[in-house]
């Protein structure tokens, strides 16, 4: 579950989000962040450390793809608690079409 805590920083968040869509290399996804490419290279290697992402050499390129066996770890993980905040929500909502229902009366 080491994920969690890679995943815990919102630019890591963001570089999975965009290999989520397709691979990448560092040059590219580094464009879309206002840091230096040594900080987003740093976010790489924990990327990487904690499993997330894999990277392979393309000539003189390095190419990051995601690794979803740790984000399948994670979701299995959760699920145990979605129904938890599922009938949180469930009442909550309820709460909310009382309140309503009081309103217009």
């Amino acid at each position: 579950m080491h994920a969690l805590e890679a995943l815990a920083d919102p630019t890591r968040r963001q570089i999975v989000e965009l290999l989520a869509e397709r691979d990448r290399d560092a040059g590219e996804i580094a464009s879309h962040f206002d840091v230096s490419r040594p900080a987003v290279s740093r976010h790489l290697r924990v990327l990487r450390e904690h499993g997330l992402v894999r990277s392979r050499g393309e000539a003189q390129r390095r190419i990051y793809s995601l690794d979803p066996g740790p984000l399948g770890e994670m979701n299995a993980w959760l699920a145990k608690y979605r129904g938890f905040w599922a009938n949180r929500l469930d009442a909550l909502d309820v709460q909310r079409r009382r309140a309503r229902r009081r309103r217009k009366e």
